[in-house]
């Protein structure tokens, strides 16, 4: 009777340590609803273009639940750029170019997708060994298929923002050795051209107007 018992308890612990790794496993990335970029407490308006870019960095644990990644775990800090455009003609974005600086003059560029695999990929490392089956497929440099179809879905591909719409997807900066990347920075977009192709003025986003709404909370 015993025995019986001992082996409910390991049973039972068991089952306790895999049911969050089945969550993992089956977790999938869902991209946030698109939102207008003037919504957010970190944007810039051009009221001239009538065209507004907002940033909306992912720094809490909370917020990191989005993710089947663990981004920050790999000094990786995503950030959900929005562009929105109320005016009557198509902006291009082909041309277009994001900078973060930090308040130290530390000027950051987003990550490209090969910089975040080879970031997040462990080749060498043995792996963990998890109690049952799960389908983690590795698909490229330890990566499975979830975290492969995350890393390319998630990032901000648009190359247009159509009248009276908006685009959105994240832009991936690595923050090493940046203790506190946000406080004082800012973030540029350049680039963002009209209809005839001329370069709008640049957008320039203090990120404070972000950290001030999280005071707030």
């Amino acid at each position: 009777m015993m025995r019986l018992h001992r082996v409910r308890v390991w049973a039972a612990a068991g089952l306790a340590v895999a049911m969050p790794l089945v969550c993992r496993a089956a977790k999938e990335f869902s991209m946030p609803k698109t939102q207008p970029a003037f919504s957010f407490p970190a944007h810039d308006h051009h009221s001239n273009e009538n065209v507004t870019v907002a940033v909306d960095p992912y720094d809490t644990a909370a917020k990191g639940n989005t993710f089947v990644v663990k981004y920050r775990e790999h000094n990786l800090l995503p950030v959900l750029l929005i562009i929105t455009n109320d005016s009557d003609d198509p902006i291009q974005l082909t041309g277009m170019k994001a900078e973060l600086v930090t308040s130290d003059r530390t000027k950051l560029t987003p990550d490209s997708e090969e910089d975040i695999i080879r970031r997040i990929s462990h080749p060498n490392a043995s792996g963990t060994h998890y109690p049952i089956p799960f389908p983690t497929k590795k698909v490229k440099g330890g990566l499975n298929s979830k975290e492969m179809d995350e890393i390319q879905s998630a990032q901000f591909r648009a190359k247009a923002v159509e009248p009276r719409s908006s685009q959105a997807g994240f832009l991936f900066f690595d923050v090493a050795d940046i203790s506190n990347p946000l406080a004082g920075a800012r973030f540029y977009l350049t680039g963002v051209r009209n209809s005839s192709g001329s370069d709008l003025m640049y957008f320039e986003v203090p990120l404070d107007k972000y950290l001030e709404s999280q005071k707030q909370h």
